[in-house]
C-alpha cells in the first residue's frame, strides 16, 4: 500500500501545478491527493495569506494544526474521515464557512467557538439529535446550514414538500436567524410558522 501524501508534499505539488508560492496564495487547494492525505500537520501554519483552504476528498481523521492561519475564512474538509469538530481555536476568530459534509461527525461540540461562522455545510454526517442542532444557537452570524443526509434530517418530515417541511420549521424554531436551509432560501411564511409553533 502506498504511503500517504504529506501536507508538505501536497503544498509542493500545488505550488508546481498553480505556479504560485503557497505562502502568498489566498486559495490553497490540497483536495483529492493520490495517495490521500491522512494527517493535517504544522506545515499548514506556513499558509499565512490563505483565506480558503481545501483539504476535501482525502483520508483525514482529525482536524489539527490550523494555528497561524490568521486569514482563514473558508475551511473545506468534506469527504474525509473526521469524527469530531476540534482544534479550530486557532481560526475561531476568522472562520466564516466550514464545509465538512460526508464525514463521520455525530456531535457539534466545540462549534460554539466559531463566533464568526456564517455557513455550515454538514450534509451526510451522523447528527441524530436536536440537542446537537441547538448548539448552533450561540452562533449569531450563522445564516446558512446544510444537514441533508444526517439521521435527524432523515427522521423528520420525509413525506412533506421541501419548502414547507416539518424539518425546516423545526430548524427555524431553534435557529430563527437562518436565511437558507439545505440550499433553499427561508421565506416569511416559514419564519411565521416557526414562531407560532
Amino acid at each position: 500500500m502506498a504511503k500517504p501524501t504529506t501536507v508538505k508534499e501536497a503544498i509542493k505539488a500545488f505550488e508546481t501545478a498553480k505556479m504560485v508560492k503557497s505562502t502568498e496564495a489566498e486559495k490553497v487547494e490540497l483536495w483529492g491527493q493520490i495517495p490521500p492525505i491522512e494527517k493535517m500537520d504544522a506545515t499548514l501554519s506556513t499558509l499565512k495569506a490563505c483565506k480558503h483552504l481545501s483539504l476535501s476528498t482525502n483520508n483525514i481523521e482529525k482536524i489539527s494544526s490550523l494555528s497561524g492561519m490568521d486569514n482563514l475564512t473558508i475551511l473545506s474538509l468534506g469527504r474525509n474521515l473526521i469524527k469530531k469538530i476540534e482544534n479550530l481555536d486557532g481560526v475561531a476568530d476568522t472562520l466564516e464557512e466550514l464545509w465538512i459534509s460526508y464525514n463521520l461527525i455525530d456531535k457539534l461540540t466545540n462549534i460554539e467557538k466559531l463566533t464568526k461562522l456564517r455557513l455550515l455545510y454538514m450534509c451526510n454526517n451522523k447528527i441524530a439529535s436536536w440537542g446537537e442542532i441547538e448548539k448552533l444557537q450561540s452562533l449569531e452570524n450563522l445564516e446558512e446550514v446544510l444537514f441533508v443526509g444526517n439521521p435527524i434530517f432523515e427522521s423528520t418530515g420525509k413525506e412533506q414538500t421541501v419548502l414547507k417541511s416539518e424539518w425546516r420549521i423545526e430548524v427555524l424554531k431553534r435557529l430563527p436567524n437562518l436565511k437558507k436551509i439545505d440550499g433553499v432560501p427561508v421565506d416569511v411564511e416559514e419564519k411565521d410558522m416557526a414562531m407560532e409553533a
